[in-house]
C-alpha cells in the first residue's frame, strides 16, 4: 500500500491478489476497484473533481447518518438533526477519515477507517461510524455503527456503490423479484417488482424486504457481479438516464450508459435504531463470476 494523490485528495492504493483498490482519505471513499486485465467493477466519472470538501462523483461514497434528503427520513431521525440547512446524504462524505488499522497476510488485506477527530462535533457526539474494507478474492465493505451515548439514536445509511457496466440497456439485476419498492420518481408511491430489473428510463427506487444476494448480469462483458449483504434489508437502485445526466455535476452527458447504482442501505422503515451501548454492522461483499 502506498499514498497517491488525485487532485487535492490523498488516497491509498492497494494491490492484492490481482486486484487494485484506491481509497480517498476524504470520506473513506472507494474511488477505484478492478481486477487486473478486466473492466472496472466500480465506476468513477471521467469528469470527477478531486477537491477538499467536495464529494467525488462515482466510487462508493458513504451516506451517514442519513440517506438522501433529511426531510424524507423517519421523524425520529429528523428530530435528532434540527438543522437549518442539512446536506444531502448526511455529514461524513466530505470529512477527513483516518486509517487506524491495517491487517495483511497472503489471503487478505483489511483497512479500518474512522472519522479523523470529527465525532465530537457531530449533533449526536456518542454516535460513531467505523468503515472496514477487506480484499481477499473480492471486496467487502463493513459499516459499523456504535452508540456510546446515553440516548437512543436513529440512523439511515447507504454504501452508495456506483458499478461500471458495459451498456445500461443490456444489463439486468436479479434478486429483487417480488420485492416492494418506493418510486422516488412517482411521488414516492409503493410498487412491487415484477421480474428482473431492466433499465429503459431514469430510475430511482428504494427497495425493501431484500434477500441477502443480488446480482448484475452484464452479457457484453460476460460478467456477473454478485452482491452479498449482511445487516441490510433495503437498497437503492439508481440511474439518471439522459435528461438528469445533463444537470449533474462531475458527470458527462453519456456517462449514464456506463454506470448503475445499487446502494446497500438502511432506509425508510428499514432505518436503524440503536439504544445506548448498542452496535450494528451492515456489510456488502462484491465478487465477479463469468456469465
Amino acid at each position: 500500500m502506498h499514498t497517491i494523490y488525485r487532485g487535492e485528495l490523498a488516497c491509498r492504493e492497494i494491490h492484492h491478489r490481482g486486484q487494485r483498490l484506491v481509497v480517498a482519505e476524504q470520506g473513506a471513499q472507494v474511488l477505484e476497484y478492478q481486477r487486473d486485465g478486466e473492466p472496472p467493477i466500480i465506476w468513477l466519472s471521467e469528469q470527477a473533481s478531486y477537491q477538499r470538501g467536495q464529494s467525488v462523483r462515482g466510487g462508493i461514497p458513504l451516506c451517514w447518518p442519513w440517506f438522501g434528503t433529511l426531510a424524507r427520513n423517519p421523524e425520529a431521525l429528523r428530530r435528532q438533526y434540527p438543522m437549518a440547512s442539512a446536506p444531502a446524504h448526511g455529514l461524513v462524505r466530505q470529512q477527513p477519515w483516518q486509517l487506524v488499522e491495517q491487517q495483511q497476510d497472503q489471503q487478505r488485506q483489511t483497512l479500518v477507517w474512522r472519522l479523523a477527530g470529527q465525532a465530537d462535533s457531530m449533533p449526536l457526539p456518542g454516535l460513531t461510524p467505523t468503515l472496514s474494507m477487506t480484499l481477499d478474492d473480492g471486496l467487502t465493505l463493513s459499516l459499523d455503527n456504535h452508540n456510546h451515548g446515553n440516548q437512543s439514536a436513529c440512523i439511515s445509511q447507504a454504501l452508495h456503490s456506483y458499478f461500471a457496466v458495459s451498456d445500461i440497456h443490456q444489463v439486468h439485476v436479479y434478486g429483487l423479484e417480488d420485492c416492494p419498492y418506493v418510486d422516488a420518481l412517482d411521488d414516492w408511491q409503493r410498487h412491487q417488482q415484477a421480474g428482473p430489473v431492466r433499465f429503459h428510463s431514469e430510475t430511482d427506487r428504494l427497495y425493501l424486504q431484500l434477500p441477502t444476494r443480488l446480482h448484475i448480469d452484464d452479457p457484453l462483458w460476460q460478467r456477473r457481479l454478485v452482491l452479498e449483504s449482511q445487516g441490510s434489508q433495503s437498497a437503492v437502485v439508481w440511474n439518471p438516464w439522459v435528461e438528469k445526466s445533463r444537470r449533474l455535476s462531475q458527470f458527462a452527458d453519456h456517462d449514464w450508459q456506463r454506470m448503475l447504482c445499487i446502494e446497500t442501505a438502511r432506509v425508510l422503515e428499514n432505518a436503524l435504531t440503536l439504544g445506548p451501548g448498542e452496535h450494528h454492522r451492515m456489510a456488502v461483499r462484491f465478487v465477479t463470476e463469468p456469465l
